[in-house]
């Protein structure tokens, strides 16, 4: 018997389905990460893949425990075609506004 556990900070809601942990192939398209916590979008993309992450407030944190930091914007945008080109993502903690 598999048991899976997920979890929320106390101050957050869970989310309506399970963000899961998708693993994309090369030639695939670049998921739509917004809300998502950097930990998920990180491995979602091919292990391979140079991803920078800025904090959007413009402080210039460093993101250290991504799983604390939710995807404001990224670049490239959803849908466009990944074929090994750097991938920024813009984060904020979970409990600010983008």
């Amino acid at each position: 018997m598999t048991v899976d556990f997920a979890t929320v900070k106390l101050e957050e809601t869970c989310p309506a389905t399970d963000q899961g942990t998708e693993t994309q192939t090369p030639g695939a398209t670049m998921p739509d990460f917004k809300g998502k916590s950097v930990k998920v979008a990180r491995e979602a993309l091919a292990p391979n893949t140079s991803i920078t992450v800025n904090d959007a407030s413009g402080e210039g944190r460093v993101i250290i425990i991504e799983s604390d930091w939710k995807v404001c914007s990224q670049d490239p945008a959803t849908g466009t075609k990944l074929e090994g080109q750097p991938v920024t993502l813009n984060a904020v903690k979970f409990e600010e506004s983008c």
